[in-house]
C-alpha cells in the first residue's frame, strides 16, 4: 500500500535540512533598498554606517527573510510525491537576532516541526527556521515558517 503524503511528511518531523552559503553583499543590499524604498543609512551609506555600533552597513531584516525561499531550494529536501503546489502561509515568532554586515555569508537550517491535514488534499507544515551568519555566535534570524502543500 502506498503511503499518503501526510504519513510520508510526518515521518520527516524532526529532520533538519541545511542550505548552501550565500553572500550578502552591498550590491544585494542596495538592490533591496531600491525595490522597497528603505534607504535608511545603516543599509546604504557605508561611511555613516561605519560610525554606528554596527561598524558598517547591515542587511535589512526583511531582505534576510526574503532570502529564505532561495536558501530552502538549495537544501535538497525531497519533493513529496503528488505535490501540485506549495505556498507560503506566513511566519510565527520572527526575530531578527543579529545584524548581518555587508560582505557576510549566510545559510539557513530548517527543522520540520509538524505536519497536519487542513482539508483533503491540503497539508500545513511548520518548520523551525534559522538563518546563520558565518562565524557569528548567534543567528541572524529565527522564525517558525508555515507552509501549505496541495496534492
Amino acid at each position: 500500500m502506498t503511503e499518503t503524503p501526510l504519513k510520508t511528511l510526518q515521518a520527516e518531523v524532526g529532520r533538519t535540512y541545511v542550505s548552501e552559503w550565500i553572500l550578502v553583499d552591498q550590491a544585494m543590499i542596495d538592490r533591496f533598498a531600491e525595490v522597497t524604498g528603505d534607504h535608511q543609512f545603516i543599509h546604504v551609506d557605508p561611511e555613516r554606517a561605519a560610525q554606528t555600533p554596527f561598524g558598517g552597513t547591515v542587511a535589512h531584516g526583511f531582505l534576510l527573510l526574503s532570502l529564505l525561499p532561495r536558501l530552502q531550494a538549495s537544501m535538497g529536501r525531497p519533493r513529496p510525491e503528488g505535490l501540485r503546489m506549495a505556498v507560503n502561509y506566513g511566519f510565527e515568532r520572527v526575530r531578527f537576532v543579529t545584524p548581518v554586515r555587508s560582505g557576510s555569508r549566510v545559510r539557513a537550517t530548517s527543522t520540520l516541526v509538524s505536519v497536519e491535514e487542513k482539508r483533503p488534499g491540503q497539508l500545513q507544515q511548520l518548520a523551525d527556521t534559522t538563518l546563520e551568519v558565518e562565524g557569528a555566535g548567534k543567528p541572524a534570524l529565527t522564525a517558525v515558517w508555515i507552509g501549505q502543500l496541495f496534492f
